[in-house]
């Protein structure tokens, strides 16, 4: 999810953790677990800091090793061992238990998203994304916020307010599942031009009605289409290119990191009088007939790297990035 999701999770969650008498009777206890929760629903994306050494690093490793289980428990530990500097003498068990909750749920919203995570490490590399729930959910949010704002002003005690709002949060995520899957397995009999080995996949919007299908065909290429109130439409074809410039691509860093989170990047060549521009698009994040989430490649004619990139862009962005004029 977005930061400002995880952020009013993070507050939904001290609210939540009133239903244990402890922590309702206990102001000081409940600020300790008002710091875990938020903190907690943060802090598996520390990993951000990687933008630090360039997007390369940043999307090989956002919400990989940061969303594992093993840092699950490391996170909560040391967030709890710093709010009990911060909170002498509390009840560090209770501190303890509803940061862990904010961790995790952190991490199991995130898998969701389409993004997905690495959350099965150690045991598996692989990225594991649902494609049920949208990076931002306006239900999610804004039922957040309303329940937030009605605590604010005491219109409601968070013991009877915020179980019911996580009993409606809980059924929302039920039912978006249900849909999720159904859809999906009612693209092939809808697409006329389906063929046997088409894979479908299901892509969640901002808007409950809305969904991007990508058709990877068994030759390799994409069809991309929207599924809007049940009804199915194929607006684009991608096909990958295949050339010796391409095989080269693959080696340098910003290229490698973008295939190594993503299954659905497609190669794009464009040969240019200084030599090649390969440009990777992961063909699920199609948005105004762009496809915003590149590596792009630049080699000579010898085929030796001249530049790259990688990131989301659109072309003018990505005009400042990559200057060809010093070539």
């Amino acid at each position: 999810m977005d930061t400002g999701t995880h952020l009013v999770i993070g507050l939904g969650l001290a609210g939540l953790a009133h239903i244990d008498p402890i922590v309702a009777q206990d102001s000081t206890l409940a600020a300790a677990v008002l710091v875990g929760t938020v903190a907690g629903s943060q802090i598996p994306d520390i990993d951000t800091v990687l933008r630090m050494k360039g997007n390369a690093a940043y999307i090989r490793n956002h919400r990989g090793r940061s969303h594992s289980l093993p840092l699950l428990a490391l996170w909560t530990l040391l967030l709890t061992a710093a709010i009990a500097a911060i909170f002498p003498g509390i009840d560090l068990l209770h501190v303890v238990l509803w940061t862990a909750v904010a961790v995790g749920f952190h991490v199991f919203t995130d898998l969701f998203n389409t993004y997905g995570t690495q959350a099965l490490r150690p045991f598996s590399e692989r990225w594991v994304g649902w494609n049920i729930i949208h990076i931002f959910d306006p239900f999610i949010f804004f039922a957040h916020l309303v329940a937030i704002i009605l605590w604010s002003v005491n219109a409601f005690p968070p013991a009877t307010l915020f179980p019911l709002l996580y009993g409606i949060i809980a059924l929302y995520y039920i039912w978006r599942t249900i849909v999720h899957s159904v859809l999906e397995r009612r693209l092939g009999k809808q697409d006329p031009l389906h063929r046997d080995g088409d894979r479908y996949i299901l892509i969640p919007t901002v808007h409950l009605n809305a969904w991007n299908v990508v058709k990877q065909r068994t030759d390799g290429t994409y069809a991309l289409g929207e599924l809007r109130s049940g009804a199915l439409r194929w607006i684009d074809e991608v096909k990958c290119d295949d050339h010796p410039a391409v095989d080269a691509s693959k080696s340098n860093s910003d290229a490698a990191a973008l295939l190594y989170y993503s299954s659905y990047a497609c190669a794009e060549l464009r040969e240019h009088s200084w030599g090649y521009e390969v440009r990777w698009a992961d063909v699920r994040y199609r948005h105004r007939k762009n496809y915003p989430f590149v590596a792009v490649v630049h080699l000579d004619k010898q085929l030796r790297e001249l530049d790259s990139y990688v990131g989301w862009v659109n072309e003018t962005r990505l005009g400042k990035k990559l200057r060809v004029d010093l070539y």
